[in-house]
C-alpha cells in the first residue's frame, strides 16, 4: 500500500473502524469479556453491545488505540508513516504531518514503538552474524576514544532473516554469551565474529565460530564477514543523526524495537496491516510509565525488556 492509496481507503473515521473490526473479528464479533458471540451493534454511539453479560465495548477498547483521543485515521497515518520509513520518523515530523501538538505526537511514537517491541521472536538459524557497537554523540573537550557517555548495544542477524538488538551494560564475555544464547539456536551452522574477546569460546560441537580481524583491515574472508550486521548498525545511526538526532539510553531501547520490527519485516507487502494486527493486540503504553525513569540492570536488561518477556510467557500461557 502507497500513501495515496491509505487515504482513499482509510480517509474516515467510519471506514478505520470497519477495518479495525475485520480484522480483529474476521469471523464476527466478540465479546472481550466474557468471549460471547450474540452482539448487538449500538450504530449511534459505534459500540456492541454483548447479550449474555450486557458489556459495553467498542472495537478499539483493551487495545492500543483505547481512550486515545486522536482520530483513528491520524493512528493509521502515523504508523503506515513510521513503519514505512526507513530511517524512521521523528515526532516533529509527526508533528507537522498530523498537525498535533509535539507532545501527542512524541507520545503517539513512543506507544507504536512500544507495541512493536511485544512481538514473537524466534531464535536465529543458520550462518549468524553477531556484532556490537557504541550510540552516542561527542563530548566536547575529549578524544575520539572517549566512551563515558556512549551505550553498547549488540545485535545478531540470520544471513537472509531477522535480526536481533538489544542495549546492554558492557561488552563484556558474560554479556555477550548470554545475548548469543538467548537469540541464536543451539545448532545453529556458524557463528560469524570479529576479533573481540568477548566472543571467545562460544562454538560448541555442532556451531562453528570464525572470525574476521578488522584490526588488521580484514573485512571479508570467504563467506566470513559480519558485513550484514555492520549495514544494520550504518542504518540505524543514520537515522539517530538524520532522523532523531538524539536519543536518550532510557528510550534507546524502543527505537531498537523499532527498527528490529521495520528490519524483520522488510520484505513483507502486508506490512501495514500487520502492524495494525500488532496494535490491536499490543498494550497501551501509560504516559507515567514513558516518562519515569527505567534503569538499566547489571544484566543490561530493562525494566522495559522484562515486561515484554512477562508478557510473552503469559501468552504462552507460562505463570
Amino acid at each position: 500500500m502507497n500513501l495515496p492509496e491509505l487515504i482513499e481507503r482509510f480517509g474516515s473515521e467510519d471506514k478505520c473502524r470497519a477495518y479495525l473490526e475485520a480484522l480483529r473479528w474476521p469471523d464476527g464479533v466478540v465479546c472481550p469479556r466474557c468471549e460471547g458471540t450474540t452482539i448487538s451493534r449500538i450504530v449511534k454511539r459505534n459500540q456492541f453491545d454483548c447479550d449474555s453479560c450486557r458489556y459495553q465495548f467498542s472495537v478499539t477498547a483493551g487495545t492500543l488505540f483505547h481512550d486515545s483521543h486522536l482520530p483513528l485515521w491520524k493512528w493509521f497515518l502515523a504508523i503506515y508513516l513510521i513503519g514505512e520509513s526507513k530511517k524512521g520518523m521523528s515526532a516533529k515530523q509527526l508533528q507537522r504531518m498530523l498537525r498535533v501538538s509535539y507532545k501527542t505526537a512524541w507520545y503517539l511514537a513512543h506507544r507504536i514503538r512500544d507495541a512493536m517491541g511485544d512481538d514473537e521472536q524466534p531464535l536465529l538459524r543458520g550462518i549468524v552474524e553477531v556484532d556490537e557497537t557504541l550510540i552516542g554523540g561527542k563530548r566536547p573537550g575529549m578524544g575520539a576514544g572517549y566512551q563515558a557517555n556512549k551505550s553498547s548495544v549488540v545485535g545478531a542477524i540470520e544471513r537472509g532473516g531477522q535480526i536481533r538488538l538489544r542495549l546492554v551494560s558492557n561488552r563484556g564475555r558474560e554479556t555477550l554469551h548470554n545475548f548469543i544464547g538467548e537469540t541464536v539456536a543451539p545448532d545453529t551452522e556458524a557463528i560469524y565474529t570479529d576479533e573481540w574477546g568477548g566472543y571467545e569460546g562460544i562454538a560448541d560441537s555442532d556451531t562453528r565460530h570464525e572470525t574476521v580481524k578488522h584490526a588488521a583491515e580484514e573485512w571479508v574472508r570467504g563467506d566470513v564477514h559480519t558485513n550484514s550486521m555492520e549495514s544494520a548498525w550504518s542504518l540505524f545511526k543514520r537515522g539517530v543523526i538524520g532522523t532523531y538526532h538524539q536519543i536518550s539510553v532510557k528510550h534507546l531501547p524502543a527505537y531498537l524495537d523499532e527498527m528490529e520490527f521495520r528490519f524483520n519485516r522488510r520484505e513483507n507487502p502486508y506490512l501495514f496491516r500487520d502492524t495494525l494486527l500488532v496494535m490491536l493486540h499490543g498494550d497501551a503504553l501509560p504516559y507515567r510509565k514513558l516518562i519515569e525513569r527505567v534503569p538499566i540492570t547489571k544484566g543490561g536488561i530493562s525494566e522495559r525488556e522484562m515486561r515484554q518477556v512477562k508478557r510473552r510467557m503469559e501468552r504462552h500461557g507460562h505463570p
